[in-house]
């Protein structure tokens, strides 16, 4: 319970962060509308920093203020982009397209509903990826809300558990196109390019996507298994019809019962549940 706790925000942390967020936006309408008549953007940043603070301008309070201002801009944004950063960087993608795929082999349209199947893959991903959570938690993110360290070098730390995770569940034939598509566009010799022996030889421009497609892969792979044992329930059903001459009736009106008992009965979340999680490499440690 502990670990977990230590993944949660504190209600009382993120009061405070959405009222600093109010606040700076309800000073941004305070300031005198020539600020946003000017050229460079660094005017609005300079008399959002003179109704913050009195000190004079161009001094090292001033430059601070403006700094932390900016921090707080690209915290909003990073927290805008986060649900796209967990579908792309963990294995929430997988899970879900596994889970469509066994809701249409099933022929139901709406069963499990579409909340049910998004919160399953999300805990299931929570689940996979608690190790790398708590090592980004534990050498990046208490470090920097403990002042330990700046944010320049809790970026790094707190990027790296991803980075080990996917690159250990990424095909290196994945890496290789596009390492070789980016060594075009940079007009860089691809024999000069020396194959990726670790995680430092490639870059986030050549992982993410090739972690993405790599995703894509296993889980079509793992969704075209599941699809042929209900397939074949469907045959079974229409050849028995057709042979009763029952031609007027759907096939999938009398096979429906049968796949959800069939799902049923060999324990088929339990099977789908555990081969899922065990499809990824086990996550080692940074060793920070």
């Amino acid at each position: 319970m502990m670990k977990l706790a230590r993944l949660d925000f504190n209600l009382f942390s993120c009061t405070r962060l959405a009222a600093l967020v109010c606040l700076v936006l309800a000073i941004s309408f305070m300031v005198p509308s020539t600020a946003f008549s000017q050229d460079a953007g660094g005017d609005f940043l300079q008399s959002l920093s003179g109704v913050l603070s009195d000190a004079p301008e161009g001094s090292d309070e001033r430059a601070s203020l403006s700094g932390n201002i900016i921090q707080l801009i690209a915290l909003m944004t990073v927290l805008s982009i986060a649900p796209g950063l967990l579908v792309v960087m963990t294995s929430f993608t997988r899970f879900i397209i596994v889970f469509s795929v066994l809701r249409s082999a099933l022929g139901l349209n709406q069963t499990p509903p579409n909340i049910v199947l998004s919160s399953m893959a999300l805990f299931m991903t929570f689940f996979v990826m608690q190790p790398v959570f708590e090592d980004a938690w534990s050498d990046g993110i208490q470090p920097l809300l403990n002042n330990s360290i700046t944010e320049t070098q809790a970026f790094p730390r707190v990027a790296e558990p991803f980075k080990l995770f996917m690159y250990a569940n990424t095909r290196p034939v994945d890496i290789e196109l596009f390492r070789d598509i980016a060594a075009r566009n940079s007009n860089t010799e691809t024999a000069t390019l020396k194959n990726p022996q670790t995680v430092d030889d490639v870059g986030w421009r050549e992982l993410v996507p090739a972690f993405m497609i790599s995703e894509l892969r296993h889980a079509f792979y793992i969704g075209f298994l599941i699809y042929l044992p209900f397939v074949a329930i469907d045959l079974i059903v229409a050849s028995v019809l057709m042979a009763a001459g029952m031609m007027m009736m759907p096939p999938v009106l009398i096979s429906l019962p049968f796949k959800v008992i069939f799902f049923v009965l060999i324990d088929g979340w339990y099977m789908l549940a555990g081969s899922l999680m065990e499809s990824y490499v086990p996550y080692a440690g940074t060793g920070i």
